[in-house]
């Protein structure tokens, strides 16, 4: 597979084919290192840790007097914005 390096304003930038953003899980906004490797550009995603949580964990961080406040009406057509 080819592509082709563009310009973009003052920029260059590169073009991925959706069937490699989707074999590697990217997504347009994720950040990649590049580095070049025997005359080679190599790119690799980098992936941000994230916080790994447990359900448990989140419900005991709910305060003791927390009331949930839910409104439901029949009203249509006069919804406050």
């Amino acid at each position: 597979m080819t592509t082709t390096l563009s310009t973009w304003g003052n920029s260059q930038g590169l073009r991925f084919p959706k069937d490699i953003m989707r074999e590697l899980s990217l997504s347009v906004g994720d950040k990649l290192k590049i580095f070049v490797e025997n005359q080679k550009i190599i790119l690799e995603p980098v992936k941000d840790k994230r916080a790994k949580y447990h359900i448990d964990d989140l419900v005991k961080q709910i305060p003791q007097d927390y009331k949930i406040h839910e409104e439901f009406d029949d009203r249509f057509g006069q919804e406050e914005w």
